[in-house]
């Protein structure tokens, strides 16, 4: 049984045009809407993601949002063609933030440099169309703390999704503006103690909960799932980690996130029924 807030909540961030999702969607959303996930930011990591997530937001625009850009995973794929086409996508009013972009070093699936030319084109698309940016930092935090603060003025806004370092590395994006997106990896007591430490001295103000699904599949369920696929209806059990860690109310986790992730992203205002928002459109 998963922790119920009272309040409705919103999913930063979510994969779900990944292919594990591709059998049982309407399912998920009815899960979704059930935990009162009412928007949902689906990621778009490459072309093929961004475009599907797009098509998405469009037919469901009460409960999709998406986000256009490329991983640094991917950053080899990066063309002419492929900025041009993500130049115009950004422009739809389907698109909120530029991203998935930024640095990972982690597992170097594309050459650091080629990784740091693409992440500044995207920082360049942000600050043309004035849409926030979508961060990754993996491993990255020098280098892309060099590259943010040096055009930041350019930057209307951002956050760091997907928050797994220092909390010195914390504090210097919170210097710079930034919003700090939180998973389920601090739901780990193995590999998330440190994060669980470090999200005491996050202010509310500045947090913002996404589950990146399938990934990061929060470890404090009971019971346990059988699939190892994570999905949006599991976010409120990263609410309830936060409210731990920061000793303080479900309910003001999930009141300060959902007035973030409105204001940063310019979502507009929440659906009154959930089962409004994932069947409009």
């Amino acid at each position: 049984m998963q922790p119920q807030p009272l309040l409705p909540l919103i999913d930063i961030g979510a994969n779900l045009t990944h292919e594990s999702f591709d059998h049982d969607l309407e399912e998920v959303l009815a899960r979704s809407a059930e935990a009162q996930i009412r928007k949902i930011m689906l990621t778009g990591t490459d072309l093929a993601s961004t475009r599907k997530a797009i098509e998405w937001a469009a037919q469901r625009p009460n409960l999709f949002h998406a986000t256009a850009g490329f991983h640094p995973h991917v950053a080899s794929a990066w063309s002419l063609e492929a900025a041009r086409e993500i130049a115009e996508l950004v422009k739809k009013d389907e698109v909120v933030a530029v991203g998935e972009c930024g640095l990972d070093y982690n597992r170097d699936f594309s050459p650091r440099e080629t990784q740091r030319d693409v992440f500044n084109a995207h920082l360049s698309l942000a600050a043309s169309c004035r849409k926030p940016v979508f961060l990754h930092q993996r491993e990255a935090h020098d280098d892309f703390l060099s590259i943010v603060k040096a055009r930041r003025d350019e930057l209307v806004d951002g956050v760091v999704h997907c928050f797994t370092d220092t909390r010195s590395a914390m504090e210097d994006y919170l210097e710079l503006g930034f919003y700090i997106g939180i998973t389920g990896w601090v739901c780990d007591d193995r590999r998330g103690k440190e994060l669980q430490e470090t999200v005491r001295h996050l202010p509310l103000e500045r947090l913002l909960i996404e589950t990146d699904a399938p990934y990061l599949l929060p470890r404090t369920i009971r019971p346990r799932p059988k699939s190892r696929r994570n999905e949006p209806c599991y976010l409120p059990e990263v609410v309830a980690m936060l409210a731990q860690c920061k000793q303080c109310a479900p309910e003001e986790i999930a009141r300060y996130s959902t007035r973030n992730a409105l204001q940063l992203f310019n979502l507009g205002t929440l659906a009154e029924d959930p089962a409004e928002a994932s069947e409009a459109g």
